[in-house]
């Protein structure tokens, strides 16, 4: 039921898009948890990148501002991140997460229970 399985990492130009999918054992999980995505590139530390709260706030991380934009779809049970733009740096794996009921976003890994494998993004210059 805490499972979260991630998919739509690939290999792309820099100037492309990629949606990345995080599917939740229920529609109730995603909507009712705060939901966020995650990356960690090669020798960096994991970062937030987007999150979005119980009550559809959304927060994202000055990097990906403009570009990127998360949101969820009940009947599917799933997350999205959706990835314009996207440019060499944005090179990492990305990681769906779940936190609690929280009203507020947040890209603090603390506030975050369950964790996908993760997918990987590569974008080439």
């Amino acid at each position: 039921q805490d499972q979260l399985v991630e998919s739509g990492g690939d290999s792309v130009q820099a100037g492309g898009s990629l949606r990345l999918s995080c599917a939740a054992a229920s529609g109730a999980i995603v909507m009712s948890h705060l939901m966020g995505w995650f990356r960690q590139a090669p020798g960096k530390e994991r970062e937030g990148v987007a999150s979005i709260s119980t009550h559809d706030y959304t927060k994202y991380a000055d990097s990906v501002k403009g570009r990127f934009t998360i949101s969820r779809d009940k009947d599917k049970n799933t997350l999205y991140l959706q990835m314009n733009n996207l440019k060499p740096e944005d090179t990492a794996m990305y990681y769906c997460a779940r936190g609690g009921q929280y009203l507020v976003p947040s890209l603090l890994q603390v506030d975050y229970n369950y964790w996908g494998q993760g997918t990987q993004v590569t974008v080439s210059s």
